[in-house]
């Protein structure tokens, strides 16, 4: 049974009108990520960058440690903005990541059940976390949190937008550490703050991913009056490219880099590393952006939503 609430969801996710939602939750039986698709095939999705992005509040905070070797980002949330602005909410959070940065734990459970490396009085994270719930008064939750130990010789750059609205990690190996390095690092954590790029590079995408977006390519091409009269063989050059050009823009490495966009980021690093006289590698990176895929509740789609469901 589609629901208003799916609808709505399904709005905020896809931007298509309330109608388009209820008719893609009725087709795939209420599945969103599929209504998702569905929509995107019938190009009437008004914008995808904003499916996975919906605001929520709170911060993004990392820690790097001091000989490059080790870091750790963590977002936690919180209901209002201004919450998030307390200092009593940055203290928590600067303690949250303090102990992260401690510590070793490989996931979030084993995090909240250990000890409260603070003490006052809490025995275990998750205590630590109900208290500052009581005395905010708002609720929060530690959401997420990754850790980098750098295997080579190199560094571990960092940037922290907008005060902790999005956190990036990058890990980078080379056997000269010095100053163009950790420029570089910085450029490209900037990079991937603005373009939020999902993979490193071209190889790295999963299969799946590029079937599904072959699927909706294809979709989207033969649904396209245009296209009618032109050859398959054309259609499939057309569907690939476009793919292709996709991947650029999602790939780290394959994108123009924003401060000298007559190159790629790819072309960067390698002129950096004539420069420093030693090989660079880019082996990983983390980006954090503060309520990403966190539905935030809409009180004014209330009626739009029930004219959606009368209709």
């Amino acid at each position: 049974m589609v629901t208003p609430a799916m609808i709505r969801e399904l709005r905020e996710i896809s931007g298509a009108g309330m109608s388009d939602c209820k008719k893609a939750l009725t087709e795939v039986g209420g599945d969103i990520k599929k209504a998702v698709e569905f929509l995107r095939e019938k190009g009437l999705a008004a914008a995808e960058k904003k499916a996975g992005r919906i605001a929520a509040e709170g911060l993004v905070a990392l820690k790097v440690a001091p000989d490059f070797a080790q870091a750790v980002i963590v977002e936690v949330n919180t209901e209002t903005d201004f919450a998030a602005k307390s200092d009593n909410f940055k203290g928590f959070l600067a303690d949250v990541v303090g102990q992260l940065a401690d510590t070793d734990v490989a996931d979030l459970e084993a995090f909240m059940t250990a000890p409260w490396a603070k003490g006052e009085g809490y025995a275990s994270v998750q205590e630590a976390l109900k208290g500052k719930i009581a005395t905010i008064g708002e609720n929060l939750n530690i959401r997420r949190f990754a850790r980098i130990n750098r295997a080579a010789p190199g560094i571990i750059s960092n940037y922290v937008h907008g005060g902790g609205s999005i956190g990036v990690l990058l890990e980078i190996h080379s056997e000269n550490q010095g100053e163009l390095l950790q420029e570089m690092g910085y450029n490209l954590c900037m990079q991937i703050a603005a373009l939020m790029p999902k993979y490193l590079k071209v190889d790295d995408v999963d299969q799946e991913y590029l079937d599904s977006e072959r699927k909706i390519l294809t979709s989207v091409a033969q649904n396209d009056p245009a296209n009618a009269e032109k050859p398959a063989a054309v259609i499939e050059k057309m569907i690939e490219g476009r793919l292709n050009k996709q991947l650029k823009e999602i790939c780290l490495m394959e994108q123009q880099y924003v401060r000298d966009t007559s190159m790629t980021v790819k072309a960067y690093v390698e002129s950096v590393a004539k420069e420093v006289g030693a090989a660079i590698t880019l082996n990983q990176f983390v980006c954090y952006e503060k309520g990403e895929g966190i539905e935030k509740k809409q009180e004014d789609f209330a009626e739009e939503v029930a004219k959606a469901m009368q209709g």
